[in-house]
């Protein structure tokens, strides 16, 4: 697997993103769905790789700056055929060693709180992160997980 810094201008990241944006829009309600499109992306807080296996793209995740000590994770997603292999475990720990790297204090994400998010679920977990209040600008959702980390 290689995990690379990507700019979001291929069509296999945009198709892949699509792809997210739409199971997103179908296990959440409108109002509790916080994927990022590529627009969303496109911050300059935020850097966005991609994960490819074999020259296909299997994974993507992002890190989004929210203060000086304190970094988010975001779209996280493993194509659906590659689940369970390791490609967001891979990327999880990619990510803690960037935002370790940067000086952050704690990492922050949120999931789904439905069935459908169990596996995410899981993984941070056993990566050490906790249930926590909502934090930044989310607010309590019973659709939304709140969990962070210490690093």
């Amino acid at each position: 697997m290689e995990i690379k810094i990507d700019d979001l201008s291929g069509s296999a990241v945009a198709e892949f993103l699509a792809d997210h944006i739409a199971e997103m829009k179908s296990v959440s309600p409108p109002e509790s769905k916080h994927a990022l499109d590529l627009d969303g992306l496109r911050k300059a807080e935020i850097t966005f790789w991609s994960v490819w296996s074999e020259g296909r793209l299997v994974g993507c995740g992002a890190l989004k700056q929210l203060d000086e000590f304190q970094g988010e994770i975001k779209s996280m997603r493993t194509l659906a055929s590659r689940r369970g292999e390791g490609v967001a475990a891979n990327l999880l720990n990619h990510i803690l060693n960037t935002a370790r790297a940067r000086g952050y204090h704690t990492i922050n994400l949120e999931t789904g709180a439905m069935a459908f998010f169990e596996p995410a679920r899981r993984l941070y977990k056993k990566f050490g992160f906790v249930d926590c209040p909502p934090f930044g600008e989310y607010k309590q959702d019973p659709n939304s997980v709140f969990m962070s980390r210490s690093l």
